[in-house]
């Protein structure tokens, strides 16, 4: 007796995957393709660089291809193993995600070239480059999933991968700041896997469009409210807002600063993101009730964080709390909802990657060129070394907020949002910090760059060649610079992703196009 043919198209997808489709997990496959290869090679440490570097410029070209699929065509969707959705794990690119993955990655190129002459041979050996890109597939892969429990599984991949850069060297200082860096963490992961497993049991799917759908059905009879605490903590752990950021300054300044660049310009970001997409997208309500505690947590992370800034003499202490100032200035955006505060957010977001990125490589290139990273000790290189003066100059413009920089327009969307939101007060915090910021970092530049150097302080690296750094640098600078004389585009893409955040149709409609033509 002949089978009886059995119709699967209302359980799994029956056409041909597409090359679009394969763009969408293009910026995870390719580094962890990458990360193979390093470790297949990990005893020719003088190919790691040149591997890595053109592992990281292909994931930028896919997640660029992907950016701009995203703004033609709108949110992009894959689901794996051909099950659709809920029951398949999607991959889903909207503009948000697709956004700040290739911002991200564009810097951690940057870094891997900078790394060059950061990172000796021992340090390749002990699978630096392999670690960045797995860091780089964790970081892509929190952007672009589409279901919760896999944002916490690629929180773990890069969690991992940032433990192995921390400890890289092992000195004392190394593993003090990894075990602080380690514990909080895990805190916090620990938070959102409960979080999770709470969110399972309400919903019965873990997929983000499935949640976001069906959340008002649930919202009389399910804990909603406490989920989404749940969710601002762990996140805000991560993200390093007050009062759970702590973990931050305790270990951002003891790696090598190659290292200390990347995480600082990336990993608290993420944070942020997971922040917007769980409590814009899938819990509205509860973030407009818990509106006004985000808004006190966010002017006390960007007040708190800048006056830590004021108080340290060490330049990477200074670059770790201005970190954590800038998390409250985009945590603001977040408190207030509206389409131009998200907007000035994922703005800022874009900024704050390329920015303090730059401004760790360019405290790397001051210890280079002046031998310590203590404002007691540096001093004269603005005469001695102009070019560095300048790229300082520029990069501390842009993170105070001033022009022609990038800080200055994502800012002013967030003041602008915060009076016409009636709340006078967060914008006034908004702008104090930024005054606060330039007095800190207008700091940074007198001792270590405009002054004299100071008696019996100790000399630069014999023999510094600060190309490489310049080139790293200025690298950054162009796009800092061009988002803040042409911010227009720029400023659309995150009108998008705000957008499509207070609105999630069409992210639902992606992922669920059958109902959605219905």
């Amino acid at each position: 007796m002949a089978a009886e043919s059995i119709d699967i198209s209302d359980a799994m997808v029956i056409q041909p995957t597409t090359l679009g489709d394969w763009m969408i997990v293009a910026p995870v496959g390719v580094p962890i393709l990458f990360a193979a290869i390093l470790l297949m090679v990990r005893h020719e440490t003088r190919l790691h660089a040149g591997i890595a570097i053109t592992g990281l410029l292909l994931t930028l070209a896919a997640n660029a291809a992907l950016l701009l699929q995203v703004l033609a065509d709108g949110p992009q969707v894959m689901t794996m193993g051909r099950w659709l959705p809920p029951f398949g794990i999607s991959f889903v690119a909207d503009a948000l995600g697709a956004s700040l993955a290739f911002v991200a990655t564009l810097v951690a190129a940057v870094c891997a070239l900078y790394a060059m002459k950061d990172i000796g041979a021992t340090g390749r050996r002990y699978g630096f480059y392999p670690f960045v890109m797995a860091l780089m597939a964790g970081v892509g892969g929190s952007f672009l999933t589409g279901d919760i429990f896999n944002l916490y599984v690629w929180f773990e991949v890069f969690l991992i991968s940032s433990f192995g850069l921390l400890i890289l060297g092992s000195t004392e200082r190394q593993l003090d700041g990894a075990t602080k860096y380690a514990i909080l963490n895990l805190v916090g992961t620990t938070l959102f896997l409960t979080a999770t497993a709470y969110l399972y049991g309400t919903f019965g799917t873990l997929n983000m469009a499935d949640i976001a759908r069906r959340v008002d059905a649930v919202r009389d009879t399910g804990p909603l409210m406490t989920l989404a605490v749940l969710y601002l903590l762990a996140f805000g752990m991560k993200a390093a807002a007050f009062p759970v950021n702590f973990w931050l300054p305790a270990s951002y300044h003891t790696p090598r600063i190659v290292t200390a660049a990347l995480f600082g310009g990336v990993l608290t970001k993420v944070g942020v993101y997971a922040l917007l997409r769980v409590l814009v997208m899938m819990f509205p309500v509860e973030r407009v009730e818990l509106s006004g505690v985000i808004a006190w947590v966010a002017a006390g992370t960007m007040v708190l964080g800048i006056m830590g800034a004021l108080a340290q003499s060490d330049v990477r202490r200074v670059l770790g709390f201005v970190v954590i100032s800038g998390v409250g200035v985009m945590l603001a955006g977040l408190a207030l909802g509206t389409e131009e505060g998200l907007a000035g957010t994922v703005l800022y977001a874009f900024h704050s990657i390329l920015a303090m990125t730059a401004l760790y490589l360019l405290a790397g290139v001051m210890k280079e060129l002046g031998g310590s990273y203590s404002l007691h000790e540096l001093g004269g290189l603005y005469r001695a070394y102009p070019a560095m003066g300048a790229f300082a100059l520029i990069l501390m413009l842009a993170v105070a907020g001033l022009p022609p920089a990038s800080g200055l327009w994502p800012k002013i969307l967030l003041v602008q949002a915060s009076l016409e939101s009636g709340l006078p007060w967060l914008a006034l915090a908004i702008l104090a910090t930024g005054l606060l910021t330039t007095i800190a970092l207008g700091r940074v530049y007198i001792l270590a760059i405009w002054r004299n150097r100071p008696e019996g302080a100790p000399s630069g690296e014999p023999n510094a060649r600060p190309g490489l750094g310049y080139v790293s640098l200025a690298l950054l600078c162009i796009p800092i610079i061009l988002l803040g004389v042409y911010p227009e585009p720029f400023i659309r893409i995150a009108e998008t992703a705000a957008a499509g955040l207070l609105d999630p149709s069409a992210y639902i409609g992606a992922v669920f196009p059958v109902e959605a033509a219905q």
